[in-house]
This record gives C-alpha cells, structure tokens and sequence, in this order.
C-alpha cells in the first residue's frame, strides 16, 4: 500500500487512477477529479476543497473528512464506499453509487444530494437541503434528520427508522417504503405512491397521505392533519387521537379515535368501499368548503 502523509495536492487529476492507497493529514486543492478512476483507496483526517474528487472509483473508505464547498458533485459512478465521522458542505454528493454506508455523516448543504444510487446504508446522518435521495433504491435508515423539501422523491424499497424529517412532500411517486418511530412534518406527504407503511409515527402535513395505493399506518398521530386520504385505495389506517378532517377515500379501513370533519364526494367516490371507524365524528359533510 502506497501511504501520503500531510501532502497539498493541487492540479487536475493529481491521484488520478490510483490503486491501493492510503492518505491522512492532506488537502486536495485546486485541480478538478484528483482521484478518478481509482480503486482500494482509504483517506482520512483530509480536506477535499475542489470538485469531483471521486468519480468512477471502487472500494473506497472516508474517514473524518470534510467536504468544502466547493467540493461539489464530490463522489459520482462509484461503488462500494463507506464514509464516516466526516462533514460534507458541498452540494449534489453522491450521484449514480452503489453500495454506499454514511455513518455520521453532516450534510450541510444537501442539495441535489444522493441521487440515483442503489443499496444505501444510513446511520446517523443529517442533511440541510432539497431534493435529498430522489430516484434511489434500496435504501436503510436509522436516526436520520433532514430539513429540506422534496425528499426521496421517486425511491423505491426504502425503511427509515428513528428519525426526524421536516420535509414538504416528501416520498411523493415512491414505492415499498417503511418509516418507523418517526416525526414528519410537511405538507402534502406521500402522494403518488405504491405501499406506504408508517408505524409508530407522528405526522403533521397539509394534504397528506393523498393519491395513495396501499397504504397502511400503525399507531400513528396525526397532528393538524386535514384533508388527509384522498384518493386513497386500499387504506389501512389506525391512527392514535383525533384527525382533522378525511377527504374521500376511495377504499379500505381508517380508524382514529376523533375526526373533526369527514368529507365524502359521493359522485366521485363510493362510501361502502371504505369503512370509518371512530367513536366521535364531528362532522359529516358532502363537498369541501371551496364548493
């Protein structure tokens, strides 16, 4: 293994197509892609202040590193790296991967970040930014935070536990997701989504949980929620407290203790296809206020 030990590296591709490397105490400066095409490379206690310093590598390992700004669009086509104790102040990381582990791992400005990339490993992770992992898949998460809209648009086979997500719709046209033991808060969550499962979870969202295919919620709260189900099939609901209003469902089983309004369309939806159970509906009306 070849070891450089607190080296400036300036220049275009300064390590380009390295194998078997290690590096600590260095900074990579000025000089686009200084790791290109390299591969069995582990750095650490490192600054990364220019772009693109990993792309098209394999098996890398990061350790208590940061990412400047301006090492935007840092780590793209590669495969199988596992980054830890380490500070990424740069947007759009982490495009078209596979096989990545963040272990924590700050985000600082996350926009456009972990974009199509398959088998995601996540653990104590924060994020501050738009748009964070849209049209990924495979993707495990516990104790993430993240305050940034649009999250994990587009995702397929998705689990988050232990986590905090201020996020406006977020997994909206996503697929087989799980979040457990989780607070979400934003408006319009959910919509245009296949096999949604919340378990132990406490949602607040303008609109949410609409336009759902198979939706199932266990011991959750929904806390000024309204309008909440439309357009949803196939519900399977159980929610802890009061609701503020449920807007026509198309199909299922919805039980809450209170709802404050129940809206139902009968010319748009039929009403024996989704049971309501709840011991105090306060009130039951045909069309919404803006008809």
């Amino acid at each position: 293994m070849t070891k450089y030990s607190d080296m400036t590296f300036t220049g275009e591709r300064a390590l380009y197509g390295v194998n078997d490397v290690y590096v600590e105490n260095s900074r990579f400066c000025d000089g686009e892609s200084p790791l290109k095409e390299s591969s069995d490379i582990e750095v650490a206690k490192s600054v990364f202040a220019w772009k693109y310093p990993f792309w098209y590598c394999k098996n890398v390992k990061v350790t208590d590193c940061t990412w400047e700004e301006m090492g935007r669009a840092g780590v793209w086509y590669t495969d199988n790296m596992l980054v830890k104790d380490s500070i990424i102040e740069a947007p759009k990381n982490f495009r078209r991967c596979n096989g990545l582990e963040l272990v924590n791992v700050d985000f600082k400005l996350a926009e456009e970040t972990l974009w199509s990339c398959n088998n995601i490993k996540m653990t104590n992770v924060s994020a501050k930014g738009n748009y964070f992992a849209m049209n990924s898949s495979n993707i495990e998460v516990d104790g993430f935070t993240l305050d940034g809209n649009y999250s994990f648009d587009g995702c397929k086979n998705v689990k988050v536990s232990n986590s905090k997500l201020i996020s406006k719709d977020a997994f909206w046209n996503a697929e087989n997701v799980t979040v457990v033991n989780t607070y979400i808060s934003g408006e319009y969550l959910g919509w245009n989504s296949k096999n949604l499962t919340f378990i132990d979870c406490t949602i607040e969202s303008l609109q949410g949980l609409c336009y759902i295919d198979n939706l199932v919620m266990k011991n959750c709260k929904l806390v000024n929620t309204n309008l909440a189900f439309e357009y949803c099939s196939d519900i399977e609901a159980k929610i802890d407290g009061k609701v503020d209003s449920v807007f026509n469902p198309i199909s299922g089983v919805i039980e809450a203790d209170e709802i404050e309004e129940l809206i139902v369309e009968k010319d748009l939806v039929d009403p024996s296809k989704t049971r309501i159970v709840s011991a105090k509906i306060n009130k039951r009306s045909d069309k919404p206020d803006w008809k």
